[in-house]
């Protein structure tokens, strides 16, 4: 007996429209949202590439004199200028030496280099720049750009001066300041090519409203105090070093 095959016939229903319609809108809606989720990554990628471009810019076009460079090890030579040649060759050299180029960011803030911060354990080498205003918004702008001056007296200066620095989680900047340990080194260089070295002696978490670390009584010693977020940036982690003498 010849076995006789019976397709049954699938019926679309409204109910199985809904569906498919709905299981491709999930498809295009995740698709799409991959998209922007990637772009965005790509596009912050980028910005932090540019502001690390900047930063070492900075670097590159800074003239800050060799330390003691105005004397020569084993000859000086004396010349007597007139009163006015005096006062055109000492303006000249506080220009050169001591007084900070102002710059402007993309958003309008003005800011200057004052100083080299390098972490010879990480590996880094960076600028160290300040605004004007200290404002939250002014404070913010120039961190895209470089380790800012958060508080304190000017470099290497009897008190603590603060240096904040963002971190990317990766190389850039700050983000390997939380692998810092007691006894590494971080030096400071200032304008006039005077460079001190800094012992880290202590290293903590705190809450981001916390600023206690700021505090200007150092016992007449000169200290510094680098700060950055927590890789989940719930808390600021903050490092402490005194000079070294």
């Amino acid at each position: 007996m010849n076995q006789i095959l019976v397709t049954k016939k699938l019926y679309i229903t409204p109910e199985l429209k809904r569906k498919k319609k709905l299981y491709k809108f999930e498809f295009f809606l995740s698709v799409f949202l991959v998209c922007v989720l990637l772009s965005a990554y790509i596009y912050a990628e980028y910005d932090r590439n540019k502001s690390e471009q900047v930063s070492q810019d900075i670097l590159a076009n800074l003239n800050i004199p060799e330390e003691d460079s105005t004397l020569a090890k084993n000859n000086v030579l004396v010349v007597v200028l007139d009163e006015e040649e005096q006062e055109k060759g000492e303006a000249n050299n506080i220009n050169k030496t001591n007084q900070p180029i102002l710059q402007t960011t993309a958003n309008g803030y003005q800011y200057a280099t004052i100083a080299t911060v390098t972490i010879p354990k990480i590996n880094v080498t960076y600028p160290v720049i300040d605004g004007p205003t200290d404002s939250a918004e002014e404070t913010e702008d120039l961190l895209k750009i470089s380790p800012t001056k958060f508080w304190g007296p000017e470099p290497n200066q009897v008190g603590n001066f603060c240096i904040v620095g963002h971190n990317y989680r990766n190389t850039r900047f700050f983000s390997k300041v939380p692998t810092l340990l007691e006894g590494d080194i971080v030096e400071i260089t200032d304008l006039s090519g005077k460079t001190i070295q800094y012992k880290i002696y202590t290293k903590y978490q705190v809450d981001p409203t916390d600023v206690s670390c700021t505090t200007q009584l150092t016992n007449g010693k000169k200290e510094i105090t680098l700060i950055t977020c927590t890789d989940d940036s719930k808390y600021r982690v903050v490092v402490k070093a005194k000079e070294i003498k």
